[in-house]
């Protein structure tokens, strides 16, 4: 960040390391000076909608692509995204009987968290990791994993194009069944300069909702600190090692006025520890926390890295933190309100069907269609069997 950079934004994690702290500056001023891509209305619409959800009277579906690129912002290819979210939805209701709230992982989710700083490639050369196309290119070549702040720019016009073609989709819809967009909020030097203020107070323009990660939930961190100040839903996945007691004080930081729908807690355990930690963060969080509106994210603590370096996700780990997350959730009389889950319209080969469950050491799997440009996602089948999991588990 830039010497001048306020405290806050100093402290908070997984932050590129931009090159240059000028031409970064020069960038937020622009991002300040253009219109907010969401409206404050378009975002109480969403929190009136998530409401009813955290009251039982309604599902959530958060879900759309790992990592967006700046290329899938083309007309066509976001109809067929907001389609098959809109026929996701669609189906969930009709199995639950329920309204669902469908929630895409789209037009912002240009940046991604890492857990390490660089890679190897197969001849040996370094270079640092891809972080999403708002900071940097994926192919495996220094100049296009450099850090440059201009993209920073094109998410923004990225983004504004794909809401334009989602808000296309809203005619005839009543607000609370309307597609509505949201991104992990990582990128202090997009999410700052795009804060707007309106009769409410201060909500981020960049997207109707936003989410804190696993890796930068910290309660002193910057994005915490952030995200308590805005008038938008906001969610906070929550991993394996998240206690109860964290998990009270950040429901309370985020939601301190108690709102049905504010926020949202995606659990992203791994199914064997979900047994063993679900069941205190659920009653905790009941007894002594403020409201939340509880989302399980089957796939993230489910992830296997393989001898080749390539990531999947085995199908009957994803199948059994559905079953468990709501049971649990049940157990504990409160409302196990939806999933967020990574997907696609296309017919990858990314997540490994239950036939290949096998131990790590011994897998043995072709992927003829990975094109993920960082997580596994589920294809179209693979979803619908999540989804069908989770109703029949209500």
């Amino acid at each position: 960040m830039t010497p001048t950079a306020p405290a806050g934004v100093r402290r908070a994690r997984q932050q590129p390391p931009w090159p240059d702290g000028d031409e970064l500056a020069q960038v937020e001023d622009e991002l300040a000076a253009r219109p907010g891509l969401v409206t404050e209305g378009e975002c109480t619409a969403l929190l009136a909608a998530l409401a009813r959800a955290a009251r039982g009277e309604a599902l959530v579906l958060q879900a759309g692509d790992c990592a967006e690129r700046f290329a899938d912002a083309a007309p066509a290819a976001v109809d067929r995204r907001a389609e098959y979210l809109y026929s996701l939805a669609d189906a969930m209701s009709t199995a639950s009987g329920l309204p669902v709230v469908p929630l895409g992982r789209m037009a912002g989710q240009y940046a991604k968290p890492r857990s390490a700083n660089s890679e190897t490639r197969a001849d040996g050369v370094r270079l640092p990791v891809y972080r999403g196309d708002a900071v940097n290119g994926p192919e495996a070549e220094p100049p296009a994993r450099s850090c440059d702040p201009r993209r920073l720019l094109a998410a923004y016009d990225h983004a504004a194009a794909v809401l334009g073609r989602v808000r296309a989709t809203w005619h005839g819809r009543p607000a609370g069944r309307r597609l509505y967009v949201s991104h992990e909020g990582l990128l202090c030097a997009y999410e700052s300069p795009l804060e707007r203020r309106g009769a409410g107070g201060v909500h981020a323009s960049s997207a109707h909702s936003v989410w804190i990660g696993d890796r930068t939930r910290a309660l002193d961190g910057w994005h915490v600190e952030w995200a308590a100040g805005l008038g938008n839903p906001v969610g906070v996945k929550l991993g394996p090692s998240v206690t109860p007691a964290e998990a009270v004080r950040l429901s309370r930081a985020l939601n301190p006025a108690g709102v049905e729908g504010k926020l949202l807690f995606i659990v992203r355990l791994g199914a064997g520890p979900a047994r063993r930690l679900l069941p205190g963060l659920v009653a905790e969080v009941a007894r002594r926390g403020a409201p939340v509106v509880w989302l399980c994210d089957p796939l993230h603590g489910n992830t296997w890295r393989l001898r080749s370096g390539r990531k999947t996700r085995p199908m009957e780990a994803v199948r059994d933190e559905v079953s468990v997350f709501t049971r649990i959730v049940r157990a504990h009389r409160q409302w196990p309100a939806g999933l967020h889950l990574e997907t696609t319209p296309e017919d990858v080969t990314e997540c490994v069907s239950a036939q290949d469950h096998t131990p790590v050491p011994s897998l043995r799997v072709a992927f003829p269609r990975y094109t993920s440009a960082c997580d596994p996602r589920l294809n179209p089948g693979q979803t619908a069997d999540v989804l069908a999991r989770f109703t029949q588990s209500l």
